[in-house]
């Protein structure tokens, strides 16, 4: 026998998402096509693979174990090694053994599970078939599809490790899983109408089930024909579902639901419905139609039958597609768009389970549709966008969390990170992965604070990272900055809040020197004491240098004015940074003042007088170099929003106005603005372009059309002190992030001008550029803070 025929042995490790994908299947028939001798099983979070045969065999056994894997697979490292004891013997075939409890790599690996899948083709085609034994079942799934991060208890992934070990199979469902052949070889949620799952209809307050199964579907149905609204459990949580063409039944759910103008999202059957109320190129129809099934940002066309109460003064609509069966079936049979957003009250994390969600649903629901699978993990919808031809994440949630993220810089201990206090997530790191919890909402209360710490202690078990050192931000007040403070400061570490912004860009960009980082956001800690979110940093992973900033002006009132933007517009006209050289102090108290005279006579007089006192004395005024806070100001001046119920409200509406007429500013695209230089930092003095907007009004100008050129100053102004930065560090890259970098025609805006700049600019991708991603850019900064030591 020659060298290369001899028969050898190697033991295989294969780290990565490579549970609950149907990665063990495939190893089975690869194993068995490629004529080897061994066993395949789950251990801990990975999958361990023993086998010999020729060197040959054994070669393309570990190549292609990488090349052709399941789509759904995330092969990271592999590693092989020599088997000299207990070879398997020559003959005895390939075989799926059962699951070791226990983990069996070395070193730091962190145990990976996939997120929920959506509905497969395949599995579609078994719905909608009278014949197949699974027609209308809404649970169906196999090892390509169906829920897998909501269901898990522990790893590694079988199904005595999720909930569904509360339904035993049944002789036909054993028999498929049994079969290599079949695709629901080991698919673990596997389930049909004899064996599985099955619907609960109930109405009423005493929450008594008056159907099941179909008969429950057909209930659920009905009650949404006739305009009511259903409390439907999905995958990751209940939501709520009425008519989006019905306003009568949309206006009601935003009343009982708390949400007065905040947008919903809509769910439609195909994508063929999609392009009847929105406008769809060839990335965002990849992107709705991906596994993840996320919420995507959309155009609307005009004349949509969508009822007008669904996303009232918004640029763009959020639509998403069926992920689940039991979805298919409500929007195949309805034959309408349905409102389909989540099951809870205003800032309340959402309803994982039945009795909570019928305690606190009970006032928002007129009908109940549940089954009996437990939901183990709370995951909301995702919301995506695509930006210059890329997707870009706006929520993380559903589809795509707990997938990790790669970091650059290795962490060297586990670490966990806890984010800021609006648009909540955690991360949990150990070496180069990062798993970014899913969004839990705003930490704003005890309900949600509880949420996070339930879904942290379950995330930690089961991806393995018991962490040694708590990320957080500088902000005392903020919830998760209060959660961090229990720990000895030894094992803490503070992440300045725009640090942070621009790290998680370049982080999930690979970036490791220095950078140009521009963070746009409402508000977060300077480490100088004031509150900062109209910053410009040079900066690396580690560490970060403040360059540029936005004028200053008073918030009067603290959170009054984020929930008031006509009190920010108040506090810039009454106190805006004066940056003149020598100072003129009181420009916008005279002649701004007079411009400014049908906005302060729109107010209460008395508000006025009182926000003017506040500002001059300093009381409860605190100052802030703020983007989004500006937006605001420059929102209400304009007469497109003076209060907000939302975050971010007023801004919304702005670039709502502006994209009316996005196109139509040649040669008037500017509102006149300056820089100023002010304790060695180069300072946008926001007062000319205000100054300029009140003028634009008082001259008739359309709110719209300044709107549209307030925008374009912005963009100007970022580019100017971009090229600035640039040239005097000699830097080309820079990552855009925060909140304001949601406005979808600013984002363009930059990466336009910036590139036409010859510079390189970069916006979050994976995570959210708003304070969704601070965890991930958290625990960037931290694995290379301490990578320095």
């Amino acid at each position: 026998m020659s060298a290369v025929d001899r028969r050898v042995a190697r033991r295989i490790e294969v780290h990565g998402t490579v549970q609950g994908v149907g990665f063990r299947p495939f190893v089975y028939r690869l194993g068995r096509s490629l004529g080897v001798d061994g066993w395949v099983r789950n251990d801990g979070g990975l999958v361990v693979v023993e086998a010999a045969g020729s060197r040959d065999a054994l070669a393309a056994l570990v190549a292609r174990l990488r090349t052709d894997a399941p789509p759904r697979a995330r092969v990271g490292e592999v590693r092989v090694r020599e088997v000299r004891d207990g070879v398997p013997v020559a003959g005895s075939g390939f075989r799926v053994d059962p699951s070791a409890g226990r983990p069996a790599q070395t070193g730091p690996a962190v145990r990976e599970i996939p997120p929920d899948l959506a509905t497969c083709d395949a599995c579609l085609s078994e719905l909608v078939d009278p014949g197949d034994r699974r027609y209308r079942y809404p649970f169906l799934n196999c090892t390509d599809c169906g829920p897998r991060a909501t269901i898990v208890d522990a790893l590694p992934y079988d199904r005595e490790r999720t909930t569904m070990r509360a339904f035993p199979m049944c002789p036909d469902c054993a028999a498929e899983y049994a079969d290599p052949t079949n695709r629901r070889f080991h698919a673990e949620p596997t389930a049909c109408p004899a064996c599985g799952p099955r619907l609960a209809w109930s109405t009423g307050a005493a929450g008594t089930t008056s159907a099941h199964g179909e008969q429950a579907l057909r209930a659920a149905e009905a009650l949404i024909a006739g305009g009511g609204i259903v409390a439907l459990k999905g995958l990751g949580g209940y939501q709520l579902a009425c008519d989006a063409t019905d306003e009568q039944a949309v206006a009601r759910l935003r009343s009982r639901k708390r949400r007065p103008t905040k947008p919903f999202a809509v769910m439609v059957a195909d994508l063929a419905a999609v392009v009847r109320v929105a406008l769809v190129d060839d990335t965002e129809a990849v992107l709705l139609a991906s596994v993840a099934r996320p919420v995507v940002l959309l155009e609307p066309v005009p004349g949509h039958r969508l009822a007008d109460s669904v996303a009232p003064g918004a640029p763009r609509l959020g639509l998403l597609l069926p992920g689940t069966p039991l979805h298919h079936l409500l929007l195949a049979d309805l034959g309408r768009p349905l409102v389909v957003t989540s099951g809870n009250l205003s800032e309340e994390p959402i309803a994982i389970d039945d009795l909570d969600a019928r305690q606190r649903l009970a006032t928002v629901a007129d009908g109940f549709l549940s089954h009996d699978r437990a939901i183990r993990s709370r995951y909301d919808d995702s919301v995506t966008r695509v930006v210059a031809g890329r997707p870009s994440m706006i929520r993380r949630a559903r589809g795509y969390a707990p997938e990790p993220v790669a970091l650059p810089v290795a962490a060297p201990e586990p670490l966990l990170a806890v984010g800021a206090q609006l648009k909540h997530t955690f991360t949990l790191a150990h070496g180069t992965t990062a798993v970014v919890g899913p969004h839990t909402g705003d930490l704003e209360q005890q309900s949600t604070m509880e949420a996070f710490q339930a879904n942290l202690a379950h995330l930690s078990s089961v991806v393995g990272i018991q962490p040694g050192i708590v990320v957080h931000d500088l902000h005392p007040g903020y919830l998760s900055t209060q959660y961090a403070a229990a720990r000895p400061s030894s094992r803490r570490i503070g992440v300045q809040h725009h640090h942070a912004h621009v790290a998680s860009c370049a982080a999930e960009h690979g970036i490791t020197g220095r950078y140009i980082g521009v963070a746009y956001d409402g508000l977060g800690m300077g480490e100088d004491g004031t509150l900062w979110g109209g910053e410009v940093l040079i900066a690396d992973l580690a560490s970060y240098r403040r360059v540029a900033r936005f004028g200053r002006a008073p918030l009067p009132g603290g959170a009054a004015a984020v929930r008031r933007p006509a009190r920010m517009a108040l506090g810039y006209l009454f106190g805006a940074e004066v940056l003149d050289d020598p100072p003129a102090e009181g420009r916008l108290h005279n002649a701004g003042l007079r411009l400014a005279a049908p906005f302060l006579r729109r107010l209460p007089q008395r508000e006025v007088d009182v926000v003017s006192r506040m500002v001059a004395r300093g009381v409860n005024s605190p100052v802030a170099s703020s983007a989004g806070r500006l937006f605001d100001a420059a929102a209400a001046l304009l007469g497109l929003g003076d209060d907000a119920t939302y975050e971010g409200e007023a801004a919304v509406a702005l670039e709502a106005a502006a994209s009316r007429v996005a196109g139509q500013t040649a040669g008037r695209g500017e509102l006149p603005w300056r820089l100023a230089g002010r304790d060695g930092l180069l300072v946008y003095d926001p007062v000319p372009t205000l100054w300029a907007l009140l003028e634009g009004v008082r001259d008739g100008a359309g709110a719209a059309l300044l709107a549209a050129r307030f925008q374009a100053t912005i963009a100007a102004v970022t580019v100017a002190l971009c090229t600035e930065a640039a040239a005097r560090y000699r830097l080309r890259t820079v990552c855009l992030s925060g909140g304001v970098m949601q406005n979808h025609l600013l984002a363009r805006s930059l990466l336009t001008g910036l590139s036409q700049a010859g510079l390189q600019p970069l916006l979050n991708q994976q995570v959210p550029a708003n304070d969704g991603g601070i965890s991930y850019g958290q625990v960037a900064v931290a694995a290379a803070r301490l990578r320095r030591g």
